[in-house]
């Protein structure tokens, strides 16, 4: 029933949207018909222009997704074991997130070029701090008396992460993968803007050089399904995941 309600909200937007933009004769330029941008998109498609963009794009949210989320886990995982380190560099690592990442654009561009490798980054710095705060979030809020319990049982250091606080904490660490990925792409449209000169990213930057709207709503369109196809895909992983744990697979 969400479903319906969902599909039949949208349905009624669009028409809304077509009918006024029919009604009142604005210009394309401003403000093109979702007929207009469905042709645009399907002739991109058709015709391949727009897929190799999209296979950029998608590799370099894929690839800065995963990046930013080893190195969030681990480093996250090393302050959460390791308190008086995490008081000492914190004010640090929140300090290089206050840093809007566009910022660091034309400091990426002059170290590594233009292209995937400076887009790459960007997203990974991105998805760094969500898993970095969760992993530290979930291992620290493990309960007291199961933490005692392995250690009266003489469970080294390691072993209570491995087989306690991991295990426990997971469903916050997987939530914290959910939000990156979300802001992967993020990531890697907005280092498009700046350094690629492929992508989705890109496309949208040529254009607007074009003047042209139609084009840059289809390419909204584009990364909207990609986003929540990559998001679909988190949340199947995660409930299995978290079905494996409840089993005593995991």
């Amino acid at each position: 029933m969400r479903h319906i309600s969902s599909s039949a909200l949208l349905v009624a937007v669009l028409i809304a949207w077509e009918l006024g933009v029919l009604l009142s004769g604005v210009s394309p330029l401003v403000l093109p018909a979702p007929s207009a941008v469905t042709e645009t998109l399907w002739d991109g498609l058709v015709s391949g222009a727009l897929w190799q963009h999209l296979w950029v794009t998608g590799a370099e949210t894929l690839l800065g997704f995963a990046l930013g989320c080893v190195i969030g886990f681990l480093i996250g995982a090393i302050l959460a074991e390791m308190p008086r380190l995490r008081r000492l560099l914190w004010p640090y690592v929140l300090a290089s997130q206050v840093v809007p990442k566009l910022a660091l654009g034309p400091i990426f561009i002059i170290w590594f070029g233009f292209g995937m490798t400076s887009t790459v980054i960007i997203t990974a710095l991105i998805c760094f701090f969500p898993l970095l705060e969760n992993t530290i979030t979930g291992l620290s809020n493990v309960p007291q008396e199961k933490r005692d319990l392995f250690r009266m049982l003489g469970a080294t250091r390691l072993q209570t992460l491995l087989r306690l606080k991991l295990p426990t904490s997971m469903p916050v660490i997987l939530a914290g993968i959910r939000v990156a990925i979300v802001l992967a792409l993020v990531g890697a449209v907005v280092g498009e803007f700046i350094a690629g000169s492929k992508g989705l990213g890109a496309s949208i930057i040529a254009a607007q050089g074009m003047m042209d709207t139609t084009l840059i709503f289809a390419l909204f369109i584009l990364i909207t399904l990609m986003g929540l196809f990559f998001y679909q895909i988190i949340v199947v992983i995660e409930r299995r995941i978290l079905q494996s744990r409840q089993k005593g697979t995991f």
